[in-house]
């Protein structure tokens, strides 16, 4: 199935000259070639992010960057966004360090459900930037969908009524099912030592449950399975039959992509017009990630 015209995966008719992208589903998703992402030109950079907005999620291979060219590449999209869960490193608190060990054997991993990062804070997060410097050489594959593909597919009907409905975005099953607290009262995820204000993150926001993109204008669900609890409003049993219908149809295969992970891979995605799922299945093998976020705005 292929859900855009021919054009909209053709380099030369989205005006691009200075990349090169290969698809890797019809839903969305492409790996964008002839870039090195320490040393990239403003040109590049403008087609890298009209690639963004059209793909939702890009990838790049065999990226020799440091922090601080992340860290760059980062600001180029806009100024950094507050982790809501971990500490930055040292001399470069921007960057959030994330290992799992090899002898590291845990039930559940952060992302281990599909969702779209950070939605309980009032500006979520608009961009997420992920660099693998060292993956499993199977497994720990990451699933995206598009909501705005999703929100697309929806009749007419249901459009209108979703449309003043706000959803309520908390972390409390978040922290409940994956969040460990040690003899020492220290909260962690395997090595991960998480960082927050656990209060507000359960309170949470309430969200447009249909957002508009501020770039592009264009409608997509804001909608996950795993930080959505409620619909202002309604009651919970209310709620969870739209809830529960809106979930099931986001995740439709037809609207995803799913990507294997390579050493050096570097991954972009736009969390307004995605959700996202990271597979556990790599006990045994070693996985570092260094991610950054780029501050959103207040969805509307």
């Amino acid at each position: 199935m292929q859900f855009y015209a021919p054009a909209a995966y053709d380099d030369t008719a989205l005006g691009f000259s200075e990349i090169s992208t290969v698809p890797l589903a019809s839903a969305m998703g492409a790996e964008i070639r002839g870039v090195d992402i320490a040393r990239v030109s403003e040109r590049q950079f403008e087609e890298i992010r009209s690639a963004l907005y059209r793909y939702k999620m890009i990838y790049f291979r065999n990226q020799e960057i440091s922090p601080a060219d992340q860290e760059r590449f980062t600001l180029c999209f806009g100024p950094f966004g507050t982790d809501a869960y971990t500490q930055g490193m040292p001399g470069h608190p921007n960057v959030q360090h994330l290992v799992k060990e090899a002898a590291t054997v845990v039930p559940r991993v952060f992302g281990e459900t599909w969702h779209t990062d950070s939605p309980f804070l009032p500006r979520p997060p608009a961009i997420s930037l992920l660099y693998g410097l060292e993956v499993p050489p199977y497994g720990g594959d990451t699933w995206w969908s598009n909501t705005e593909l999703a929100y697309s597919f929806l009749s007419e009907t249901m459009k209108e009524l979703l449309a003043p409905l706000r959803v309520h975005m908390s972390g409390r099953e978040v922290i409940r099912n994956t969040v460990v607290t040690s003899e020492k009262g220290r909260k962690k995820v395997g090595e991960i030592e998480i960082t927050m204000d656990q209060q507000h993150i359960i309170e949470g926001s309430f969200h447009p449950l249909v957002r508009t993109h501020p770039a592009t204008g264009k409608k997509s669900l804001y909608v996950d399975h795993a930080y959505s609890l409620g619909i202002q409003g309604l009651d919970n049993e209310e709620a969870a039959a739209i809830l529960g219908f809106l979930q099931r149809h986001i995740t439709r295969e037809i609207f995803t992509c799913r990507l294997r992970w390579e050493n050096r891979s570097f991954v972009i995605w736009d969390n307004r017009s995605v959700i996202h799922y990271a597979f556990n299945d790599y006990d045994g093998y070693r996985r570092e990630l260094y991610r950054t976020i780029v501050e959103g705005e207040k969805p509307e």
